[in-house]
Order: C-alpha cells, then structure tokens, then sequence
C-alpha cells in the first residue's frame, strides 16, 4: 500500500514457466494484490503461479494478449486495486521499477506511467534487436505527430494505471491482439490522462517473449491504423466507440471464458 492507495500488479502470461519465479522474487513487498492470467499456455505456468501464491486466471482457450489484459485489469479492480501495473512475467523488464511507477500514480502525480526503454539509450545494449529499435522509432515519431504527445516510446510493456483511467476507458472497445497496447495509449490521450515516463532498462534473451517478425508487421500496421482512427475522431470525420464515453467499459461484464482460481496458496 502507498498513500493510503492498494497496489496491484497484473502479469498476463503465456508459457512464461522458465521466468515467472524470478520475476515474482523482484515483486516489491509494498504490492497488495498479485495476479497473473494465463492465456492457455502449453507449460507449467498456472501450476507454478499457485505455488508462488499468485491469484491465477486462466484462459479457457488462446485469446490473446489484449484479452489477456482486459481479464488482468478486471480482476485487479474487482480485488479493490487503486493502482496497478503490469509487468511480463518474462523477465524483460525489471520489477524493480515497480515502487517508483507506483508512487507517481499513488501520489497522483500522472493518471499513467510508462516504463521506457528508449529514455537512456540502453535499449540496444539490452538486446533490443536493430530492426525493432528501428520500428520503434518510426512508429513513435509517426504517433507523436498525430497524437500531439511527446513520449519517448509507445511500445512498451511495463506499464502503471490509475483505477480511474481503467474504470473509465472503453476497454472492451479495443482488440484483442498486439495491438491493445497501444489503442489503450490513444484512448488515454483521447481522455486527457496525464503520462508519465520513467527510464527501464530490457533484458532480451532467449526465454523473454517476444513476437516474431510477421506479427510485428502487423502489429505495425495495427498501430499506423490506431493513430490515423485518432487523428480522424479529433477532426470530427468519424466517431468510433473506443474514443466515445458510452464504448463498452470493463464493467459492462465478460463472456464466461476463463476460470477464477480458488484462494491463492502461500508461498513456498
């Protein structure tokens, strides 16, 4: 707990077995609520995710990760959560961050902070491969114009929201694929939330989940497609529901597709 605020970290997983334990042993001790929902994955993931005591969700089949994380942030709500984070339980980024990103939500200093990869110049030095940094920084450069922000990068996965920006959003109005991320990013823009950055170096190696070359592109697209839909709903030329107050929101309720765990076990 922080500022009289409970903190919760969500961590949407696929096969993340080989990871997981290292990125729960980073957790803070003044995180609340821990969660982790498996999108269906093909290891030991939710058997390891009870061990750890983590509160564990699971898919009832691969729904992505955008599904992935609407069943996070639902969850976090429903446990009481007024600030949440998510991190990958890959172990790209480091949970060490995660009191910092609290405290300038907790403290009301932004509505959303990002952990980026870019702010530092480390992002190559961690592995990021030349074509992805490369990606990066187009995309962002092309957001930055028509969204009319300044951030550093877009692209993240770590990142911290306040329950009034998750309790807010038109969620459900946004895809279940990729690019999620970053439709949740415009709708923040959208909606006026403040965001901020903090500098989070990545570790890239063989275990930490990453998509592959065909799935960036049309992540690509996904994101060129998501600011231009913005840029046209500020100019008045279409009104779409993930930018409208009334686009279906969290608690407009889920299909039955995934299953609650019993209460969590103690850690080991």
């Amino acid at each position: 707990m922080m500022n009289g605020k409970r903190i919760a970290v969500v961590m949407p997983a696929y096969n993340a077995e080989k990871t997981l334990r290292a990125t729960v042993e980073e957790l803070p001790e003044l995180v609340d609520i821990r969660i982790l929902v498996d999108d269906h994955s093909h290891d030991n993931t939710v058997a390891l995710a009870r061990e750890l005591g983590l509160q564990t969700f699971q898919h009832d089949r691969n729904y992505g990760y955008g599904r992935n994380q609407m069943t996070c942030y639902r969850e976090a709500l429903a446990a009481g959560a007024d600030v949440v984070i998510m991190v990958h339980p890959d172990y790209q980024y480091t949970p060490l961050l995660i009191t910092a990103m609290a405290s300038m939500v907790a403290y009301g200093v932004y509505d959303v902070v990002l952990g980026s990869r870019i702010i530092g110049g480390r992002s190559l030095r961690g592995g990021m491969p030349r074509y992805k940094y490369i990606a990066n920084r187009l995309l962002t450069a092309f957001e930055n114009l028509l969204l009319r922000v300044r951030l550093s990068e877009y692209h993240t996965g770590y990142r911290a929201f306040s329950r009034k920006v998750l309790t807010e959003l038109p969620l459900l109005e946004n895809s279940d694929d990729f690019v999620f991320d970053n439709q949740m990013l415009a709708q923040c823009v959208h909606f006026g939330f403040l965001i901020g950055e903090v500098s989070c170096p990545t570790k890239y190696f063989g275990e930490a989940s990453s998509i592959n070359f065909r799935r960036s592109v049309i992540y690509g697209f996904g994101v060129l497609a998501t600011s231009l839909q913005f840029f046209l709903q500020r100019a008045g030329l279409v009104n779409l529901a993930r930018f409208s107050a009334q686009g279906r929101k969290l608690e407009a309720g889920y299909g039955d597709y995934y299953v609650r765990d019993r209460e969590p076990a103690r850690p080991a």
